[in-house]
């Protein structure tokens, strides 16, 4: 993106006297881009619970695993990476292109926060591809039109919805979204997904969320186990299956945090 004006555009829509997901969730990471109405609301979703520090650490690791494990040991090299969020360390293409430098990476975001600093996300490898598209998740065939700029849909995809889900409020809906999004895909393309659980979080996490849905954007909603793995139907689960995302393929006695996390892969 060598032109600033879609950039500048964005950055003229950025409200900063209401909390916003993308900024909270970079603080909570340690990141720099927020404003004082986002480490309020961040801080005081801290306090009712302690943990959501680990869910966004834990989330951001679970990335970074899977990310390895698609790339080096099965051989995917495309990657379609929907709610973005803002570029922290170990972004979805550093990694991807770290382990192979060929790889082809679409991120999709439709915030204007993203969009103003999407030009950190555009600096891959020279042998590989990487390409930001302005979408909302709520409309994967734009998506999917957008993608076949840059990836070959012929070929297997690793399509990551890292905690977007949980911004699509009905869940029937969702449903809708992901198997749209998996038709358009062949055989060996993976569906990455982390999700807010209450099942893994007791009454602070679900005290947090109607505290967040009241005084931040966008609205969040948690999801138990069934609704989470009816995301996955017809696909098959890679070990170990849904888990904390803390311990998908790591120690298993990590803490566990309130994020379910799973891939699994179109046979």
């Amino acid at each position: 993106m060598s032109d600033r004006r879609p950039q500048e555009a964005a950055a003229a829509r950025i409200r900063i006297d209401v909390a916003h997901n993308a900024r909270v969730w970079n603080y909570w990471l340690g990141g720099e881009d927020h404003y004082p109405v986002d480490r309020a609301v961040g801080d005081r979703v801290t306090g009712m619970y302690p943990g959501i520090g680990e869910v966004a650490r834990a989330d951001r690791a679970f990335l970074g695993r899977v990310v390895r494990h698609l790339a080096g040991d099965v051989g995917v090299d495309q990657f379609l990476d929907i709610g973005t969020g803002l570029p922290t360390a170990d972004n979805t293409h550093e990694i991807a292109q770290h382990t192979a430098p060929h790889a082809r990476v679409v991120y999709v975001d439709n915030d204007p926060i993203v969009l103003a600093h999407a030009r950190v996300l555009l600096s891959g490898s020279l042998e590989g591809a990487t390409e930001y598209v302005d979408a909302d998740a709520h409309d994967p065939e734009r998506i999917l039109t957008a993608a076949r700029h840059t990836l070959d849909l012929r070929r297997p995809v690793a399509v990551m919805m890292l905690g977007i889900l949980s911004f699509v409020l009905d869940t029937d809906e969702a449903r809708s979204i992901v198997r749209t999004l998996m038709a358009a895909v062949p055989a060996g393309s993976h569906l990455v997904l982390t999700h807010p659980t209450l099942e893994l979080g007791g009454e602070g996490n679900e005290a947090a969320m109607r505290f967040w849905n009241a005084n931040a954007t966008p609205p969040i909603t948690a999801r138990g186990r069934a609704e989470f793995a009816s995301f996955l139907d017809g696909l098959e689960l890679l070990e170990p299956g849904i888990v904390p995302c803390s311990r998908w393929r790591t120690n298993p006695r990590e803490p566990e945090v309130a994020q379910f996390g799973a891939v699994g892969r179109k046979p």
